[in-house]
């Protein structure tokens, strides 16, 4: 005969060391690549005994990996697992030819992400190897006012999310950035009626970023489609016209995957 209030107990601790492990992992973000023992125990708020233990088995299970000055990053066996995510999965599948077809055409980088709560995911870009610029990378998380994805994403999220972002607090990256909540409402309101978004010099003084958004077969915006190029490269009405043909070519894509029974993000 089993006892109710062990058992409790015993389900509330699995509960406890789920938790600290998740959010031990949920410290990679933000360009926390690399990460000492010390470092996840800060950043996730676990004690640092607990931490130990739960890293190593983390560790062995391949959730991480250990480098050679004893640092802790993301390990191949999660990204494998984490790679099967349908939303990214079935949108890197279908959109990347079209991706690609755009990078060959202009050589300027490319990216496609889907909104994450009140953040932008990045689930696959194409990049210039001589261009030099940080961001994005595949799986990073950014904020949605800045960029131009951003813009998309933010203008076709629903109103709860919205109103989440225009309450703040809106960090200004440069003197361009949108941190008015007012001016950024009247923008949004464009995006929706003009169908692309432009961020010029938003996120830093050298890059313009256009981005148009990607359908699903239900007819709601499931991602948005990018080009980002230095500032005194733009031919933003043609670079717009690109996007906008490329993004169009996705959804149609979507469609007919949905369609024809495929999988579908």
């Amino acid at each position: 005969m089993t006892d109710p209030q062990a058992d409790a107990a015993d389900d509330e601790a699995s509960r406890s060391v789920v938790s600290r492990a998740l959010a031990i992992i949920g410290t990679f973000h933000g360009g926390r690549e690399r990460q000492s023992l010390s470092d996840l125990s800060r950043n996730s708020g676990v004690p640092i005994a607990t931490a130990y233990r739960i890293v190593h088995r983390l560790t062995e299970w391949g959730a991480l990996e250990r480098d050679e000055a004893g640092k802790y990053r993301i390990g191949l066996r999660l990204w494998e697992v984490a790679s099967l995510a349908p939303r990214s999965m079935g949108l890197q599948r279908i959109a990347r030819p079209y991706m690609q077809d755009l990078y060959e055409t202009t050589h300027y980088n490319v990216q496609l992400a889907v909104r994450e709560g009140s953040e932008l995911v990045s689930v696959e870009r194409f990049q210039n190897p001589g261009y030099r610029r940080g961001r994005p990378r595949v799986g990073g998380r950014y904020a949605l006012h800045v960029t131009a994805i951003g813009l998309v994403l933010l203008a076709h999220a629903p109103d709860e999310v919205r109103e989440e972002v225009l309450a703040g607090p809106l960090k200004r990256y440069t003197e361009y950035t949108y941190t008015d909540p007012s001016q950024l409402r009247r923008v949004l309101a464009e995006v929706r009626s003009h169908g692309f978004a432009v961020s010029d010099r938003q996120m830093d003084l050298d890059h313009v970023g256009v981005a148009a958004p990607v359908f699903g077969p239900d007819g709601s915006v499931v991602a948005a489609l990018s080009l980002v190029l230095r500032h005194d490269d733009v031919d933003e009405k043609n670079m717009i016209h690109l996007v906008r043909v490329t993004a169009n070519g996705i959804s149609r894509a979507l469609r007919k995957a949905a369609e024809a029974g495929r999988p579908l993000p």
